[in-house]
Parts: C-alpha cells; sequence; structure tokens
C-alpha cells in the first residue's frame, strides 16, 4: 500500500493485515468525534471508503487503473462510541468497467457491525497496444 491521503492521516488510520482480509484501523482520537462520545458520521464513512478503495486495489492488481466512485450509500446501524473501529471490504462483481464493493465498520464484535457501505466504481483500465 501506498503512503495514505491526507484525510486517512487526519483519521489516523492504519493497516492491520493479521487476518483473512486487510482491514483498516481507526482509532478513537479527537479528530474523529461527533457528538460527545460518539463518532462522527464522515469519519466512519471515510474508513468505509479507504477499505474499499484498498480492496478493489488488491483484486484490480493494477496501479495504473483508476478507480473512481460512481454510487456510495452508506448505511449507519448504531452509533461508533470511544474505541477503535474495524473495516474491511468485499468485492462483490469485479467486471472491466464497473466493481461492485461492500464494505463493513465493526468495533468490539464483527457480528455486530456499526456501519456498511456499497460502492460502486468506474474502471479506467489503461489501453493495451495491439
Amino acid at each position: 500500500m501506498t503512503e495514505l491521503p491526507p484525510y486517512a492521516r487526519l483519521l489516523k488510520l492504519r493497516m492491520d493485515d493479521t487476518g483473512d482480509a486487510p482491514r483498516f484501523v481507526m482509532p478513537f482520537h479527537t479528530d474523529v468525534v461527533g457528538r460527545p462520545g460518539f463518532l462522527h458520521g464522515g469519519a466512519i464513512a471515510g474508513l468505509l471508503e479507504f477499505a474499499a478503495f484498498n480492496a478493489l486495489r488488491l483484486a484490480v492488481g493494477d496501479d495504473a487503473t483508476t478507480m473512481k466512485p460512481i454510487t456510495v450509500t452508506v448505511d449507519y446501524m448504531r452509533g461508533g462510541i470511544e474505541t477503535d473501529t474495524f473495516a474491511e471490504a468485499v468485492i462483490e462483481r469485479l467486471g472491466k468497467r464497473i466493481a461492485n464493493v461492500e464494505a463493513f465498520a465493526w468495533q468490539s464484535d464483527r457480528a455486530k457491525p456499526i456501519a456498511s457501505a456499497r460502492i460502486n466504481f468506474l474502471l479506467e483500465r489503461p489501453l493495451v497496444a495491439a
């Protein structure tokens, strides 16, 4: 993985690939607070987006392919509290021009997600000389 962009650094995201799939971790800190004691929805959405982009980049396996989000849908299921938050993504469909990715965020129990996102990407692959 290359250096994270400024927003990911603001969220203090880090990779944890000790499990089956690469996972992002967002520690609780003052920059991710929304209402007192809870995570900001934008921070959660950012975490989900970075997990989706990373999973797709690994699946595509080509740094020359541009990935542009077409639609992003985030479902908030419960409030994120003052603890580390984890996110992983699954590629639901990987075509030549379109990819569908689903990402999940959880805290203490992976079976109880705090949010999920479905992101459709437009893939712009480099032209191959004939």
